[in-house]
Order: structure tokens, then C-alpha cells, then sequence
């Protein structure tokens, strides 16, 4: 089946089954392999994608699912090489450790700045909860969104 949609801005159209799951048509067919499979069952959020700004579990996705939308893995939220400032505050804050959840920790921050530029720690746990970390505990995690946040706001007072 034929498919078209916006991918990091750019116009894709492509034919894939359409039992071909949207993790397996990035990783495999389209090689951004910045999104991840952890459980394959939407439990852990490592394969999260923005779907039309929101955040999506591609794992749980179809092919077909994503005609006509407009879809951000990691890779494409870096501006050439300026990253995106949820990108920017993990690494300043270092809310990495192994490395596998952070593509969908961060893709779950953007998604979450853009509906609440002003989150409370609360409600930045709350926001990245569907995505599990084994590594860094959260704290530093919810730190880096914090100050994402912060960042944001600053840039939108302009000069």
C-alpha cells in the first residue's frame, strides 16, 4: 500500500504493508534508528514518535496510520546542528545514562512543553510517565525538562 505523510519535514511517500508496524517502517525501511523498541507492547515509551505535535507510541502503530501526518522522531527536532532545547538540557544536565529511553524521554518533554510551557516537577513526572528509564532514577530527567522549559520561555521574550 502507498503511503504519504510529512517525516522531519520532509515528504515521504513510500509503499509498505499494511501490517507493517510504524517502529519497524522508521527503523528498518527508513533508517532512523533514534527510535527504539523496548517492550513492543507500549509499555515503555522508548519508540515514542510526535504525531501531528503529540506523542504516539510507534510500536502500537500502523503504516497506514500515518497518511497525511505530519511525524518528529529525534532526529528530527535538531535544527542542523542547534538540538532542540529539551536535547540541549539532557545533556547539560546529563539525564542520560545508557542512552535507550532518552529519544522517547525527550520526544515526551517536547510534547509536553508544547502543551504546558510551564509545568510544575509534578507535572513533568507526570508528562514523561509513560516512558521508563532504568538507569538515572528520574530526577536528572525531570531536571533537564525543567530547565528546558525555563530556556523556552526565555527565547520567546526575544530581544
Amino acid at each position: 500500500m502507498s503511503i504519504s505523510f510529512i517525516l522531519n519535514g520532509e515528504e515521504i511517500e513510500m509503499d509498505a504493508p499494511a501490517g507493517r508496524r510504524v517502529v519497524d517502517l522508521l527503523r528498518e525501511d527508513l533508517n532512523l534508528t533514534g527510535t527504539k523498541e523496548g517492550c513492543g507492547e507500549g509499555e515503555c515509551g522508548a519508540c515514542t514518535i510526535l504525531v501531528d505535535g503529540e506523542s504516539r507510541l510507534s510500536c502500537l502503530m500502523l503504516a497506514p496510520q500515518l497518511e497525511g501526518r505530519r511525524i518528529t522522531t529525534v532526529e528530527g527536532l535538531a535544527s542542523g546542528e542547534k538540538l532542540h532545547p529539551v536535547q540541549e538540557a539532557f545533556v547539560e544536565f546529563g539525564a542520560v545514562q545508557c542512552g535507550f529511553c532518552t529519544p522517547g524521554m525527550v520526544l515526551a518533554g517536547v510534547d509536553l512543553l508544547q502543551r504546558n510551557p510551564n509545568p510544575s516537577r509534578a507535572e513533568i513526572r507526570e508528562g514523561i510517565s509513560g516512558n521508563l528509564c532504568r538507569c538515572t532514577g528520574y530526577q536528572k530527567i525531570v531536571d533537564a525538562v525543567e530547565a528546558a522549559a525555563r530556556k523556552m520561555k526565555e527565547e520567546d521574550r526575544g530581544p
